[in-house]
């Protein structure tokens, strides 16, 4: 359907700007990204609207029981009882804002590994039911190169605002690490791309507050390409690490040992260390995002490819080097009694999603161990439809035990009195995989 021409449409009109330092932020998802940036904002001196369309998430944040850095949960406290902070499922007022930043997921298809953008259109679509002039509105969500285009900047000036004048829209990708205390997000720079010098200019004047410098880029589509390159890199390293590893295994070398020295070089090189795969919500998606939009163009990418492939199989190398160490040991699978240590993506998070564990877990159960799991941060996870509950540690009980997380309560001492061991962190001892 062709748009109405855009003096046809009626406008919402702008209320007189008001100085950004009192501005009120709408944060539209309060997740992982989005409740870390909304504290943040907070602190800023910002009034804060956060939304999220979970009332057990809005719940979960009022009662203070969500998974932040120590810090942040202070910051949380004060925000809970400061007027500035509102937190709430109405999507209706995102209107009332003068800024809207939308730091929701964007997952993966399971079944064939492609990008999800459902969340992301969603949570577009409201914000563009709810625009009007002279909002700036900045989407932060890790996706695929034209999004912000499509998905904000089309829609709007078809409803009869022009992007640029009117309202402003840019891209900014987040650059949150959870659980790192060294890294949090008012020490890191950003990069932004606005749809124009004005929209980049007006979202600069609310980031800068929140980041140690903002990087400005030409274009939006120069920053959702940024974004996914800072996580392909880390893919493809990643994956290529974990190759080393097997290879110097088999060569009867220690692969951190090696790696550790490399590190010593001040220049050319960045360490990276192998595990048991990528999980999370970033370095196993977002390069699956690149590779999809490279398919589009009809462009190829090998590399990244066979990264993304060997990334894949990972978790099930794990499992396979389980089950050889079982039958090594004279125990049959169908016999074999197993504890997985750690089922959160890395140390020091709740998080679970697209956890490797829960992939090596699958893969036991489906071999016929009986597979237990541990893990201080994790009281349940969901397994094949199979809800699992986190069990005491003792080793006494299990053939075998798999490292896969360690957090800084998981008690190691204990752990060691293990008869077998699979170290996936290849940093406390044991068989490796």
């Amino acid at each position: 359907m062709t748009p109405l021409p855009q003096q046809t449409l009626p406008r919402k009109r702008a209320p007189e700007r008001r100085r950004t330092q009192t501005s009120t932020v709408a944060v539209l998802g309060m997740g992982y990204v989005g409740l870390p940036t909304a504290l943040q904002l907070h602190s800023a001196g910002f009034n804060v609207l956060g939304v999220d369309t979970s009332a057990g998430r809005v719940g979960a944040i009022e009662m203070g029981s969500v998974d932040l850095l120590p810090a942040e949960h202070g910051r949380l406290r004060a925000a809970l009882s400061d007027e500035r902070w509102t937190v709430t499922t109405g999507l209706e007022l995102l209107e009332t804002a003068d800024v809207i930043l939308i730091c929701v997921p964007t997952p993966l298809n399971h079944e064939d590994r492609t990008p999800d953008l459902r969340p992301l259109k969603a949570a577009c679509a409201s914000v563009v039911k709810q625009a009007r002039a002279g909002q700036t509105i900045v989407l932060t969500s890790t996706t695929s190169i034209g999004s912000t285009r499509r998905l904000l900047v089309e829609p709007i000036e078809a409803e009869g605002l022009r992007v640029g004048e009117d309202i402003h829209i840019a891209y900014a990708p987040e650059r949150i690490w959870p659980g790192v205390v060294e890294y949090q997000q008012h020490t890191v720079p950003r990069i932004l791309g606005g749809l124009t010098p004005e929209c980049a200019s007006v979202a600069e004047d609310v980031l800068g507050r929140i980041a140690a410098h903002v990087h400005v880029v030409s274009s939006l589509e120069a920053a959702e390409a940024c974004k996914l390159h800072e996580n392909t890199f880390r893919a493809v390293n990643l994956a290529w690490v974990n190759e080393m590893a097997d290879a110097y295994r088999a060569l009867g070398l220690d692969a951190i040992e090696i790696m550790e020295a490399a590190a010593t070089k001040p220049y050319g090189f960045m360490a990276h260390y192998p595990g048991p795969g990528v999980g999370g919500h970033c370095i196993g998606v977002d390069p699956e995002y690149l590779l999809a939009d490279f398919g589009e163009a009809g462009v190829q990418a090998p590399i990244t490819s066979s990264a993304m492939a060997g990334i894949a199989r990972r978790p099930h190398q794990v499992a396979n080097r389980a089950l050889t160490l079982l039958e090594q040991n004279q125990v049959p699978a169908c016999r074999a009694r197993v504890l997985v240590v750690g089922v959160a993506f890395k140390p020091q998070v709740q998080d679970t999603r697209d956890s490797t564990a829960l992939e090596i877990i699958a893969d036991l159960r489906s071999a016929g161990c009986s597979v237990a799991y541990h893990d201080p941060l994790v009281a349940s996870v969901r397994v094949d439809g199979v809800t699992l509950l986190s069990v005491d540690p003792d080793p006494s009980r299990y053939d075998l035990v798999i490292l896969h997380t360690i957090h800084q309560q998981t008690d190691l001492d204990r752990l060691g009195q293990a008869r077998l061991t699979l170290d996936c962190t290849y940093r406390h001892g044991g068989e490796l995989i």
